[in-house]
C-alpha cells in the first residue's frame, strides 16, 4: 500500500486558531506516504509562524498572493507529484489516524479513479452538529441534487491533467462544478468509502449572508448548466433540501 503516494493540499489564510490542528491530523496518519504541499495567501497573523514549527513534515510551503483558495488549490496540484491528490482545509481536520489508510486501500483493492467518504460538520467546539452520509454513486445522481462532500475527494492525479482543474469562475461552486464535471459529465469511475474522513468545522463562505446565498444558488446553476443537467431548477431545489437529512 505504500508504494501509493497521496498528494495532501492545504490552503490557508490567517488560520491561527486551527492551522495547528490540521497539520497535527495530518503527521498523526498511519499512512506516511504522504507529500503534504500547504499553499499560504500571505497570511498576517501567526499562520506562518505555526506551520514553520512543522516544517519536518511540510513536503512543499508556499506564501504568496492568489486569486482566491480554488487559484491556490490549483497552484498546489500543479506541484503535486503524487499519484492521488486531495485537499485539507485549514480549518479542518481528519476524522482519525487511519483515513489515509482507507483511502490509499480503497484505491489498491478497487482501483477507482475517485474516491470519496462521509463527513461531519463540528463547531469550533468540536461538537458535530451535522453528519453528511454520502451513498454509493450511480449515473443520474447528479440530477437530483446529490454530490459528495468535497473534503472527502480524492482522485488520480491524471484526472486535472485530462480534464482540467478548478475553475475559479464559478466561485463557491467551483468544487461542485470540478466533481460535476469529472462525475457527471465524464462518467469517471468513483467508489463510496463509508467512512468519517474528515471533521468539518462549520461557517463556509457561501452561507455567511443572503446575499452570499444568493450568489452561491447562482454558481451551482452556472454549473449545473455547463455539466449537463437535465433539469437546473429543479436540481436547484433538491440540492438543499438533501441537507436537511444531515441533521437527522
Amino acid at each position: 500500500m505504500q508504494d501509493l503516494k497521496i498528494s495532501l493540499i492545504t490552503v490557508v489564510y490567517n488560520a491561527e486558531t486551527t492551522i495547528g490542528r490540521c497539520i497535527e491530523s495530518v503527521i498523526s496518519q498511519n499512512f506516511k506516504n504522504v507529500e503534504y504541499i500547504i499553499i499560504d495567501a500571505c497570511s498576517t497573523d501567526k499562520t506562518k509562524q505555526i506551520i514553520s514549527r512543522y516544517s519536518n513534515y511540510i513536503s512543499i510551503f508556499r506564501s504568496e498572493p492568489d486569486n482566491g483558495i480554488y487559484d491556490a488549490m490549483n497552484k498546489g496540484i500543479k506541484l503535486a507529484h503524487g499519484d492521488v491528490i486531495g485537499t485539507l482545509n485549514a480549518d479542518d481536520f481528519f476524522a482519525d489516524n487511519s483515513v489515509l489508510d482507507a483511502i490509499a486501500n480503497a484505491f489498491i483493492i478497487h482501483n477507482p479513479d475517485i474516491v470519496y467518504g462521509n463527513l461531519d460538520y463540528v463547531n469550533p467546539g468540536g461538537k458535530v452538529i451535522r453528519r453528511w452520509r454520502s451513498d454509493d454513486y450511480t449515473y443520474g445522481m447528479f440530477n437530483w441534487g446529490w454530490m459528495p462532500p468535497h473534503p472527502t475527494f480524492y482522485c488520480k492525479a491524471g484526472l486535472f491533467k485530462k480534464f482540467g482543474e478548478y475553475k475559479p469562475e464559478y466561485g463557491t461552486a467551483a468544487d461542485y462544478e470540478l466533481m460535476l464535471r469529472f462525475m457527471h459529465t465524464h462518467r469517471i469511475n468513483a467508489f463510496h468509502l463509508n467512512k468519517v474522513i474528515v471533521k468539518m468545522t462549520i461557517g463556509g463562505i457561501s452561507n455567511k449572508s443572503y446575499r452570499n446565498r444568493l450568489q452561491a444558488f447562482a454558481n451551482d446553476s452556472k454549473a449545473m448548466r455547463n455539466n449537463n443537467i437535465l433539469f437546473p431548477v429543479l436540481t436547484l431545489v433538491c440540492k438543499p433540501l438533501r441537507k436537511l437529512f444531515q441533521f437527522l
